[in-house]
């Protein structure tokens, strides 16, 4: 199976799983996202922008209105094995992305890995994800769509929690935090 038509299938599934828990929440294959907003001229002090973007493999967003969403998780697909080049390659587009969208979380999803796990140089290279998954085949088990899954929502909830620490600063009913931490979990499924 190709990678694309692999994300399309993935992609499909995360939708009916979140569509089942929040209508808001949404998943696609193949969305283009800006990553750069360059600045090409000044009329009167307001910027004239030349945007540019990468398309994802997987986009999960969440719907604000009929007309308004936000990007929330972006998942990068790769199946059999990750090069280096790979992951420093996605790394940097995960790096693009988040400087235009600060609140979004970025991950790097690889199928059909047999009785590989998640490969030392995607550790070493990949500094800009927030999670790396693995499944052993292209169908996962059970505990591997269920541990999937559970990443996949708690993903959207630190990007949700993010987005409230970095806009709803001056809000006085905001959440007050004295302690962030980014803790590293690992899981064998």
């Amino acid at each position: 199976m190709r990678e694309k038509k692999w994300a399309d299938v993935i992609a499909h599934k995360i939708h009916n799983h979140l569509q089942a828990k929040n209508k808001n929440l949404a998943a696609d294959s193949a969305q283009k996202l800006i990553y750069k907003n360059e600045v090409t001229d000044y009329t009167n002090q307001v910027p004239t922008y030349n945007t540019m973007s990468y398309e994802t493999d997987i986009l999960i967003y969440e719907w604000l209105s009929e007309e308004r969403w936000k990007p929330r998780v972006v998942i990068e697909v790769k199946i059999t094995s990750v090069t280096t080049h790979d992951a420093i390659t996605y790394s940097k587009k995960s790096k693009d992305h988040k400087t235009i969208h600060p609140y979004l979380r970025y991950g790097i999803f690889i199928g059909n890995l047999g009785e590989s796990r998640i490969p030392g140089r995607l550790i070493r290279h990949g500094e800009n994800f927030d999670f790396m998954i693995s499944w052993q085949d292209f169908d996962p088990s059970k505990k591997e769509w269920e541990s999937f899954m559970r990443k996949i929502l708690a993903e959207v909830v630190a990007s949700q929690k993010l987005d409230t620490m970095l806009f709803d600063t001056r809000s006085k009913s905001r959440e007050k935090i004295s302690i962030l931490h980014r803790p590293l979990v690992t899981e064998l499924t």
